[in-house]
């Protein structure tokens, strides 16, 4: 049992050092730093490309939003990949003025296919575009979220994400938890790597990417989750990718629970091939160019599943030193209790802490506080069955109200 104790420790610590350093990166979020010099003046041409399957409920309103951008109309143009739909997306996103792209292909169905097909094209036809935005069609779009873009590229940024936030976070418990980690990530992760000068990452939906960056290999991404890829991918090339908290995309989120557990056993399970395809390849980084951002880029792979997996095998250590008298009740107690307290009631404590600085409305989201411990148990759950069963099915979220910019902005 003594091995199991020296185990029981070394694990302790590193949980707890691995803890202890995203809370002093966090921190830096609440610094304001000042702003990037203008590197060049200039108005940039955009595309916005939308990848919609079946959107036609929303996909109007998404790109009405867009074409009330506070940018020269001249300077952008609205694309919509209307991929392997079965209704009207098609009509209705050319009735709305954007430029649709329709594709049929059974076999490759991913937004990231979706993506490279548009791209190889424009990439072929030598389309006049400095850089490009992508969206997912139930967004709405802040009418600054192209000029703000605008303006991070003139910084010299290449790679930026916008502030991603939700469009209906009321409407349930569910998408109160959704809006939640969001808000969280959008500080505590991606501003605060901002802040330090590591790299953020791209997150799904609202982000700009200079059109040079996909020229040489279109947009080569082969898991469930494109976003996160495309991000690690660049992180390994030490290139940091940046971030934009005044260009703002409003995302509908589910709002019941079986289209959420569908959802995110997607997202874990890409987050699985990830870690299977790239840690390797971030362990090599960070030993070769020596930075923290390729460091902090190896902590963010190890630290998801790898790290939930290590918290399983040390809560199973402290009961099998309970079963054997090797620790007493109390200290198995205080022991769940140094896991239990961080994973469940601190983020309610975090979540109104960012609340109040990013001045959202608490009353309206006092459901969702109270729910968000078991928004996240129900995460945990979700990677618990990622870990042994991976077949996950894409299911539609049903958009239950027809929201538009005016009702959000």
């Amino acid at each position: 049992m003594v091995y199991l104790y020296i185990i029981q420790q070394a694990l302790v610590w590193i949980v707890t050092i691995f803890w202890l350093y995203q809370l002093i990166v966090s921190i830096c979020s609440l610094v304001k730093l000042k702003d990037k010099p203008i590197l060049e003046d200039k108005q940039n041409r955009f595309m916005a490309i939308i990848p919609a399957h079946n959107e036609a409920s929303v996909i109007g309103n998404l790109v009405e939003s867009l074409k009330k951008q506070n940018y020269s109309k001249e300077l952008y143009d609205i694309y919509v990949i209307a991929d392997n739909c079965t209704d009207n997306t098609a009509q209705i996103a050319k009735k709305a003025g954007a430029i649709v792209y329709e594709r049929f292909d059974k076999e490759n169905k991913t937004k990231g296919h979706a993506l490279n097909w548009f791209l190889n094209k424009k990439i072929e036809e030598d389309a006049p575009y400095d850089a490009f935005c992508v969206f997912d069609a139930d967004n709405i779009v802040d009418e600054n979220f192209i000029k703000n873009m605008n303006k991070k590229l003139c910084q010299g940024e290449d790679v930026v994400q916008g502030y991603r936030d939700i469009k209906n976070p009321t409407d349930s418990w569910i998408s109160a938890g959704y809006a939640i980690f969001y808000w969280t990530m959008n500080r505590f992760y991606h501003l605060a790597r901002y802040n330090l000068g590591l790299s953020p990452l791209i997150n799904g939906t609202g982000f700009m990417v200079k059109f040079d960056v996909v020229k040489p290999n279109g947009w080569d991404t082969k898991t469930l989750t494109e976003d996160i890829e495309f991000s690690l991918k660049r992180i390994i090339a030490g290139k940091k990718l940046g971030w934009a908290t005044d260009a703002i995309v409003y995302d509908e989120q589910p709002v019941g629970f079986k289209q959420s557990w569908s959802q995110r056993s997607r997202w874990t399970v890409g987050h699985i091939q990830c870690i299977q395809n790239y840690t390797k390849d971030l362990a090599v980084a960070t030993k070769e160019k020596k930075t923290l951002m390729n460091f902090d880029g190896f902590l963010y792979i190890i630290g998801s599943i790898p790290m939930f997996v290590l918290t399983l095998v040390l809560l199973a250590i402290n009961f099998i030193m309970y079963i054997g008298n090797e620790i007493s009740t109390t200290a198995l107690l205080v022991n769940l209790l140094r896991y239990l307290i961080p994973t469940f009631l601190l983020p309610i404590g975090t979540a109104i802490l960012i609340m109040l600085l990013d001045k959202k409305p608490i009353k309206p989201m006092l459901k969702g506080l109270l729910c968000y411990p078991l928004f996240l148990g129900s995460w945990l759950l979700i990677n618990f069955k990622c870990l042994f069963k991976r077949e996950t099915n894409w299911e539609k979220i049903e958009h239950v109200r027809d929201i538009k910019i005016n009702d959000v902005a």
